[in-house]
């Protein structure tokens, strides 16, 4: 056989992949850009992993623009891919924990970072030089971007042709039948193989034994056509078989409950109607009327909440604060590694309020890890240079250290040192105005800015009276440092003394940490920039047994809630108790996937994610006799009747990727949390060998009656009659932010990541009761 005849199946798989990164080129709207040509071609660089492993190694984009590739020495490896949809972002420069530890100062331009979702750790890469070490970060951070703009339904379309080109196994672009089964097992379907062979025998109009071309489309088109969209296409379609403009109104009037004019129409038709013609006579076709369901408008959550739309001029007190406990740990609290990484995460996922437990190290240096166990220490100065970096990233709300102080006095007067040195002009070291104020002030004041929470030695009127005096160097520990001591066989006792530095004690401005000795007492004694912490049990009993007042001491004062010691493995409390009763900082362990963090995610998911959520009026209005355990009669009692009618679902992902046959039985749980009277749940049937379209049709209701505190959650999970369900995906979200009417809902991880092309789709309606 000649060369040339050898080289032919590679030369044409060769065209195939050129012709497959053209059209997704085309599909990203990056056709012919320079940057992802860079990423296709690939390169070398240098993996960094300690001192001694450095090695370099090829990466390329494959051409399905889901995939990177690289080079390995394992010989038994049998997969040197990872997929775009894992990777969270891309981090220029040595800002990761390892390329500061084992790289050189001079390198930092040529360093960057691949972070990735969920557990997996960083790919931490060197470039020859700092201009290919930009190129990599642009070209990665444009296809990222890209593929996170487009819209569900062009997700499915990319999703679908890649599912197609891993089961076309010889790349002859050609389906045989046998690969079209293999194909509909990778899409999480399971079918007979007289209905595969009916649904092949229908689209191989040629006769062929294959399906290529055309036929490929036609099979397409069939698996995709979604005929819950058909009915209420077609019941709206009153112009010659399309949506006129007016047809639409009438639609978004109707089932979308929305307050629209026919000039809204009219743009939503300019916006997502592909056919030319009819967007040329103001109509809407079934693919425009599909593109605009499967969009930002057509979305379950409200897009004006996507932004920062909420009153920030309140005291900071009046929010909800999202807050992280322990936030050094990766994993659990005995011995998973303490980490800069684990702060940066919370911070970028909108935290605002973070927990530093220092204790003396080694070298005269404080360093941050959890006490008496065996969780790894990282130096106290890094992790302040890494707050630096990220706090505002994300948002550019106040920040609050909530420190939990074991060290002694020189090694606190480096604390402050480093604090002030460090966090420069950012650090709030003064009352903001010029006279002592009388409540806290609002995250709008505060933007930019953060803040301490710990002992102070004095009152804060000494910050304005040039009164230098400390009352006494000594201070009890806090309620959470003391605790910690419980477990230590050398604590002598729980209520210690420790003396605390001037100098620490000075940058404690607004969150002075002082014991809770009861609501009337706090009332009486406690000044406004005074805060107490309490552990979940005691919070809970507080909310359990005396809410009102709880509510009515969070009207004037920040409270912090944080985790039992004995969860040593890092689990969370419900913190939807905590929210009833008003207090602001209940910290969770953003380290843990978990239902209690999807509550926290769904809380914290409007207002542009900042961290901040404004309390309703109710629990802001002195005198408010609002009781979440007893509601009576009030501006809280809203009653409404919320139907849930669950549709079906679009792509659910494989459970278990390494075995083919392994279908999911999905069924879907709509659960609602607020006050105890409005917690309820209710589920559908299970559906068999069905991931990719099933459908319920399914219709719920329930009784809410203080909305402004529900948070409705939609869980999706594999049924298994011999074990326990497993988990498929989730959306949480407040009841306030959700859109009416017919809606797709995306799936997120146990870990709060989009889940690529999966979806519900639902009808939903709140009524006044």
């Amino acid at each position: 056989m000649s060369a040339q005849e050898q080289a032919g199946p590679q030369d044409s798989k060769d065209k195939e992949g050129k012709k497959c990164a053209a059209k997704n080129g085309k599909l990203a709207g990056l056709e012919g850009d320079v940057d992802l040509q860079f990423l296709l071609n690939g390169g070398e660089l240098t993996k960094v992993k300690s001192d001694s492993w450095q090695k370099k190694r090829f990466f390329k984009l494959q051409e399905d623009f889901e995939t990177m590739w690289h080079d390995s020495e394992k010989i038994f490896r049998k997969n040197n891919t990872f997929s775009l949809n894992d990777i969270d972002s891309v981090r220029q420069g040595r800002g990761s924990e390892s390329l500061q530890k084992y790289t050189d100062d001079s390198l930092e331009e040529r360093c960057f970072s691949i972070i990735f979702k969920g557990k997996r750790k960083n790919l931490d890469l060197m470039a020859s030089s700092p201009e290919e070490a930009k190129q990599w970060v642009v070209g990665l951070e444009k296809v990222l971007t890209h593929m996170s703009n487009l819209n569900s339904q062009q997700k499915s379309e990319h999703w679908i042709i890649s599912c197609m080109r891993k089961a076309d196994k010889n790349g002859d672009n050609m389906m045989t039948l046998k690969e079209l089964k293999r194909f509909l097992q990778q899409i999480n379907i399971e079918v007979d193989d007289t209905y595969a062979a009916m649904l092949f025998q229908k689209c191989d109009t040629s006769k062929s034994g294959t399906l290529e071309g055309d036929e490929i489309k036609k099979f397409y088109e069939l698996l995709t056509n979604r005929e819950e969209i058909n009915v209420i296409y077609g019941k709206y379609a009153e112009t010659n078989g399309q949506m006129s403009a007016n047809n639409v109104l009438s639609f978004l009037k109707t089932e979308q409950k929305e307050s629209v004019s026919l000039e809204d129409a009219v743009k939503l038709i300019e916006k997502y109607e592909p056919d030319e013609a009819a967007r040329q006579s103001k109509n809407m076709t079934k693919d425009g009327f599909l593109r605009y369901l499967t969009h930002t408008e057509g979305s379950i959550i409200n897009p004006a909440h996507r932004q920062v739309y909420q009153d920030m001029s309140q005291p900071i007190n009046h929010y909800f604060i999202s807050s992280s406990h322990n936030t050094y740990l990766m994993e659990d609290q005995l011995k998973g590694p303490s980490s800069t990484e684990a702060y940066i995460r919370a911070l970028l996922k909108g935290c605002r309020c973070v927990e530093l437990d220092i204790w003396d190290g080694p070298n005269g240096e404080p360093v941050i890890y959890h006490g008496h166990t065996l969780t790894s220490k990282v130096l106290f100065r890094d992790v302040i240079k890494a707050i630096k970096d990220y706090a505002f990233k994300s948002s550019e709300y106040p920040v609050i250290l909530s420190l939990e102080n074991h060290c002694c006095l020189e090694q606190q007067k480096l604390m402050a040192h480093h604090m002030i040195s460090i966090l420069g002009s950012a650090l709030l070291v003064q009352p903001l105005g010029n006279e002592m104020p009388t409540a806290l002030p609002s995250p709008e004041q505060l933007k930019g800015r953060i803040l301490v929470k710990g002992k102070r030695l004095n009152k804060l009127d000494a910050a304005f009276n040039n009164n230098n005096t400390v009352e006494e160097d000594v201070v009890s520990e806090d309620d959470e440092a003391a605790e910690a001591k419980e477990t230590d066989p050398k604590a002598k006792s729980t209520k210690s003394k420790i003396r605390l530095a001037k100098e620490l004690s000075d940058l404690v401005i607004y969150c002075k940490s002082v014991h809770f000795s009861g609501f009337e007492h706090a009332k009486e004694k406690q000044s406004f920039y005074e805060m107490a912490s309490f552990k979940e049990s005691k919070a809970k009993q507080l909310a359990d047994n005396s809410a009102s007042a709880f509510v009515r001491h969070n009207m004037e004062k920040l409270s912090r809630i944080y985790p039992a010691g004995s969860r040593t493995d890092s689990s969370n409390y419900n913190p939807v108790p905590m929210w009833n009763a008003g207090c602001q900082i209940v910290a969770l362990n953003f380290q843990t996937s978990c239902k209690k963090m999807n509550l926290n995610q769904g809380r914290f998911l409007p207002n542009g994610q900042c961290g901040y959520i404004l309390k309703p009026q109710f629990m802001r209005t002195p005198g408010s006799q609002f009781d979440p355990n007893n509601l009576t009669a009030g501006p809280w009692l809203q009653r409404k009747i919320l139907h849930v009618m669950v549709i079906s679902a679009q792509q659910l992902p494989k459970l278990n990727k390494d075995k083919p046959t392994s279908i999911v039985d999905p069924y879907v749980r709509v659960e609602i949390y607020g006050v105890p009277a409005d917690t309820a749940s209710a589920q559908t049937p299970h559906i068999n060998n069905n991931g990719f379209n099933p459908t319920w049709n399914m219709n719920f209701e329930f009784t809410v009656n203080v909305p402004e505190l529900a948070i409705v959650r939609f869980l999706v999970q594999d049924y298994d009659a011999a074990s326990a369900n497993d988990f498929i995906g989730q959306y949480t979200l407040p009841l306030t932010s959700m859109q009416f009417g017919y809606r797709h809902i995306p799936l997120l991880t146990q870990n709060g990541d989009v889940i690529s092309s999966a979806g519900l789709f639902v009808h939903v309606m709140a009524i006044d009761a």
